[in-house]
């Protein structure tokens, strides 16, 4: 499920209020909690923070996601209460499968894992693009059936770094979704919030991917 896989926004948002995606994972390309589409979701504040991407990396970048096609085992870290301090976190396992589109201006991932009550799908979807240069990760459930807002970003001395808006139940969130460790049989995404237009993160998913195929 990573950028993605990228953000892993993960499934409680949609059965509690409170991934409110490896992923996720993303990245997963935050790397935690779909949320709708909304307009002023993007901007909720009269600022925009300076890391958000405005232009494109040096290099072209296309197949910077190479690295993810295939399948991989996922061991997710989800904090279980976000904005409170807490340091209580769950484990459960998922496997994940990237697949190349577009005639590779893009990759989709098949996200599945039993926990969540069941039968949880998760879809991460990218496009890169030739002008800008930067990638755009898109992330949706079988429980929402709808499309997360997008993160957007580049790779960078082997780290991916992404940056979106989105929601956390009614509350808007700065979102920052992290690839890193990355190596042919192995990669972490992290997905982290921000209520303070990136001053300060808390970071609440974590998605340590090990290769299958």
């Amino acid at each position: 499920m990573p950028f993605s896989p990228d953000r892993r926004i993960d499934s409680d948002a949609d059965t509690d209020p409170a991934r409110r995606r490896l992923l996720v994972v993303a990245a997963t390309s935050a790397l935690i909690l779909p949320a709708a589409a909304r307009a002023k979701a993007s901007n909720p504040s009269s600022g925009k923070p300076d890391t958000m991407p405005t232009s494109a990396p040096p290099n072209d970048g296309r197949r910077d996601f190479d690295f993810y096609l295939g399948r991989w085992q996922v061991r997710n870290r989800r904090l279980k209460e976000r904005f409170v301090g807490s340091d209580d976190w769950e484990e459960y396992a998922a496997t994940d499968e990237s697949k190349p589109i577009l005639g590779g201006l893009g990759s989709i991932d098949d996200y599945r894992t039993d926990h969540f009550g069941g039968d949880f799908r998760g879809m991460a979807i990218r496009f890169f693009n030739p002008q800008t240069r930067l990638w755009s990760a898109y992330w949706s459930t079988n429980r929402s059936g709808t499309l997360d807002p997008p993160v957007v970003g580049g790779f960078k001395d082997g780290i991916g770094t992404f940056f979106g808006y989105d929601k956390d139940g009614d509350r808007p969130v700065y979102v920052r979704c992290l690839w890193s460790e990355i190596t042919a049989a192995h990669v972490k995404w992290e997905q982290a919030f921000s209520i303070d237009q990136g001053k300060t993160w808390e970071t609440n998913l974590v998605m340590d991917m090990t290769r299958l195929a």
